[in-house]
């Protein structure tokens, strides 16, 4: 069967998977119609979303050794049953008017969903994709950033056709069917093909070093790579959790125009998957980090003093394409740091920043806000916070010249002849 796949099929499988799980930042829809509906707190709907991602990261970490030995076809399946049940269950909480099931649901089963069906097609991908590693990454977790700007319309839609439990059952359903479909297809490479493509890949890049999850997590560059992958995504989803308001309060946006805008966001976070990515493969991960990490260092710094709404939008966007610029590249730095044979594993490790972030961010926005009446302390302090990721990145380029130096010495005792 191996043989007959299509490794751009493999990509548009992978595609269909994040654009079904990528629907989690659509989350924010659902959230005056559940406060309304039921009498629910904001915080206690918000809290869903934040839950789901926590879930997510640390599923991706506990799950990798299962992707790594099952395989993505079963790891696929169960995460569309997984977050098919979850979003299906969430239905069944506001039938029963529960956000303790909604958390169950929504925030457990269907955070299991997100992070085994995140890894699956990533790492699956990148191995289709040794020649270009940051395109195949981007072409995967592009869908999951265009998904909001899809699915946050139809939702809306549904919602105000058939009802909040009926949206979930419809739309839990489709993405299961989706997610089944897609997973089906998915494989790793027949292993001649795939050892071709990696010593073509290999003539090219000679920093390539295999190493194991184990081994990995010990070494000062997976802690350097965690670290900046915290600090985008911090400062990032914090951008996210209160771009309308914050954009209402600085230029006098309306309300219905602020929510155009939060659209518009998701399709320069995809667009920055790809874009990014792909770039990442001309001049390198590392350079890519320091590019993008020293962009966003100045649009923090200029958006307190920006009144001009199509400026102020446009340093929001440009925010959004470096927030999804680091999920892209992530994949692909990780095999560049440590090969492809526990990429899963390690990517699944590297996630749980992610976990730790989708907390972290949003609520410390939210309380500098509360405290000083003011997003000018959290946009200040993220913009500090990105000069020490530009330091990590800096430190990174040394840590690939010694990656370099590890592989030279590998081969160099390959070719030493036996005595």
């Amino acid at each position: 069967m191996g043989k007959t796949r299509n490794r751009w099929l493999i990509a548009a499988s992978a595609i269909g998977i994040h654009l079904c799980i990528g629907s989690v930042y659509a989350w924010s829809v659902y959230t005056k119609p559940l406060t309304d509906q039921l009498g629910w707190e904001l915080e206690e709907t918000q809290f869903t979303f934040s839950l789901a991602v926590f879930i997510l990261g640390f599923s991706a970490a506990f799950l990798g050794h299962f992707l790594e030995k099952r395989g993505p076809k079963i790891s696929g399946v169960l995460a569309a049953v997984f977050f098919g049940i979850g979003i299906l269950g969430s239905g069944v909480a506001v039938i029963l008017e529960s956000v303790v099931a909604l958390y169950l649901f929504y925030g457990l089963f269907g955070g299991i969903g997100l992070g085994l069906g995140y890894i699956a097609p990533v790492s699956t991908l990148i191995k289709w994709f040794p020649d270009k590693p940051g395109l195949a990454t981007g072409l995967a977790v592009m869908g999951f950033g265009f998904a909001a700007l899809i699915s946050s319309p139809v939702i809306v839609y549904l919602i105000s056709r058939v009802g909040i439990a009926n949206t979930f059952f419809i739309t839990g359903s489709f993405y299961f069917v989706i997610m089944l479909l897609s997973s089906l297809y998915l494989a790793l490479p027949p292993e001649v093909s795939a050892k071709k493509d990696l010593s073509e890949a290999n003539k090219s890049n000679s920093q390539m070093v295999e190493m194991s999850a184990g081994e990995a997590v010990k070494t000062r560059r997976f802690w350097f790579l965690w670290s900046m992958f915290f600090i985008n995504i911090c400062c990032g989803i914090a951008i996210i959790s209160a771009a309308s308001p914050m954009v209402q309060e600085y230029t006098g946006m309306t309300a219905v125009a602020a929510a155009t805008m939060v659209g518009v966001m998701g399709l320069f976070n995809g667009a920055g998957r790809i874009g990014w990515a792909s770039l990442s493969d001309r001049i390198g991960r590392p350079a890519v980090f320091v590019a993008f990490f020293f962009i966003q260092i100045v649009a923090f710094l200029l958006l307190p003093n920006i009144t001009n709404e199509l400026l102020f939008q446009a340093l929001i966007f440009l925010i959004l394409s470096c927030y999804g610029g680091g999920f892209a590249t992530m994949p692909a730095f990780i095999k560049d740091l440590f090969g492809t044979r526990h990429l899963g594993i390690i990517f699944g490790y590297v996630l749980t920043a992610w976990a730790a972030a989708g907390m972290v961010g949003p609520l410390f926005a939210a309380w500098t806000r509360s405290v000083t009446s003011s997003y000018n302390g959290t946009l200040y302090f993220f913009a500090g916070l990105l000069a020490v990721a530009v330091l990590l990145s800096i430190l990174m380029k040394r840590e690939l010249k010694s990656v370099k130096g590890e592989k030279v010495t590998a081969l160099k005792k390959k070719e030493e002849p036996v005595l």
